[in-house]
């Protein structure tokens, strides 16, 4: 990396309301020379601004230049708030975030606030889109969330370009030109400098760090906001006399280790800008499945049965999927007939997973879906697919459950996870899976 200096990138940003021009101030502490002969690499983050709400006015171009909020129950005031636009941001009373419940919301926002409806089959439509434009931009993108995604410009910007500013700004452009999203880009040496980077100018910001960057900028932010530190690990970091990155990164190693365990080491290499695992080894991690099947002891046509089945499959799948910490994206079912032919269907879900009764509600409308009532079957699996770690996808998982029935569901799932690795996997079973004939327990 080069010594730190800073420059002024004007005419890069965009208005989100149309009126106003929007200068970005960026902060340049990384200039491009090629391979340094360091272990660091050159690592952009890449995030959609307020993404669910600019989408809505995607959809529906009226709500452009309005202010917008995302609900997961707009007709309902204890609905909690998925998203909001920046242009509610700032004529709103007081803060208002994701995750607010729309009652106290309201009381900030100007009384001309529309509130939409989320929809989530919009949402992953547009951002297959910004995946698809992303991948043009780098030979390694590596999803975050629906949202953002890394991108691995070390020693790949030659066909590019050899400037990760210029490049950046034409990827900018052209997400903005071919879908209309605003995005603001971070770039560092890891993946957690690149996510803080990005972190640190919105919306429709570009930003670079190095080194010497992240001391100057990141250290003085209070710990809790450095990627990777929960809301529930800043009080006992508190305890511990750590309140702003720099504390933590002067911290004692051993000290957090005891305190918190390997997320204590995890944590302190995040405020030094320090990553834990690879990008590609989150790349390989995403594109791992895990698949549960079983060859019936007869051929079974009665519905419900095969349903039992599939219930029993989900169940030991979804369990280990909670025991290696992934959620799915994906679920899919293979059957073969009594004649052994093979078939396989699949779908997206709209949101990540690791709950046994999503899993197998996907599952059963696939099979609905896809095997005529009555027709017989040989053998049932269940794949889950899209792997991608429980940690990246912990707040985003909180934002979609607006009831908070998706954190119930996974509550109950633990605790059936607790007694069956105390007790034997067989210690609980579901009454479904008892139907009929099959006292199916995989």
């Amino acid at each position: 990396m080069a010594s730190s200096q800073c420059f002024w990138v004007p005419g890069l940003g965009f208005s989100t309301t149309g009126k106003h021009a929007i200068f970005v101030v960026v902060f340049f502490h990384l200039v491009w020379q090629g391979d340094t002969g360091t272990s660091d690499r050159t690592i952009a983050l890449v995030d959609a601004n307020a993404f669910f709400a600019s989408c809505a006015a995607l959809e529906d171009p009226k709500l452009h230049g309005r202010p917008v909020v995302v609900a997961g129950d707009p007709g309902q005031r204890h609905g909690v708030i998925l998203s909001v636009s920046y242009e509610a941001k700032r004529l709103a009373r007081g803060p208002v975030h994701a995750g607010m419940p729309l009652g106290k919301a309201r009381r900030l926002l100007p009384p001309d606030v529309v509130v939409a409806a989320p929809d989530h089959a919009l949402y992953q439509r547009i951002s297959d889109q910004m995946y698809d434009i992303l991948q043009r931009f780098s030979p390694l993108v590596v999803p975050a969330s629906i949202d953002e995604a890394f991108l691995d410009w070390t020693g790949s910007l030659g066909p590019l370009g050899h400037d990760p500013v210029q490049v950046a700004i034409r990827l900018k452009q052209a997400i903005r030109t071919e879908i209309g999203l605003t995005v603001s880009v971070g770039i560092g040496w890891s993946q957690v400098s690149a996510k803080m980077a990005a972190e640190l100018q919105k919306p429709d910001g570009l930003t670079i760090l190095d080194r010497d960057g992240w001391s100057a900028r990141v250290y003085p932010l209070a710990v809790g906001e450095l990627w990777g530190v929960g809301p529930k690990t800043v009080p006992k970091l508190h305890a511990l006399g750590i309140r702003h990155v720099g504390d933590l990164a002067a911290a004692d190693l051993s000290v957090l280790q005891t305190e918190l365990g390997e997320y204590g080491r995890h944590i302190w290499a995040a405020a030094h800008g320090d990553d834990t695992e690879p990008i590609d080894a989150r790349l390989d991690r995403q594109a791992k499945s895990l698949s549960h099947a079983t060859t019936l002891a007869h051929d079974v046509s009665d519905r419900a049965e095969q349903k039992a089945v599939l219930l029993g499959l989900c169940d030991a799948v979804a369990g280990r999927l909670r025991e290696n910490g992934y959620l799915a994206r994906t679920v899919g079912i293979r059957i073969r007939t009594p004649a052994f032919r093979n078939f396989t269907h699949a779908k997206t879900l709209p949101v990540p997973t690791d709950t046994t009764d999503e899993i197998y509600r996907a599952a059963c409308e696939l099979l609905d879906r896809h095997l005529p009532a009555g027709r017989a079957v040989r053998l049932l699996g269940v794949e889950l697919g899209g792997l991608i770690a429980e940690s990246d996808w912990q707040q985003q998982l909180l934002d979609f459950d607006a009831s908070g029935a998706a954190v119930r569901r996974r509550q109950v799932d633990r605790v059936v996870d607790e007694i069956r690795a105390r007790f034997g996997k067989h210690a609980l079973v579901r009454g479904s899976q008892l139907y009929g004939k099959f006292k199916f327990m995989p």
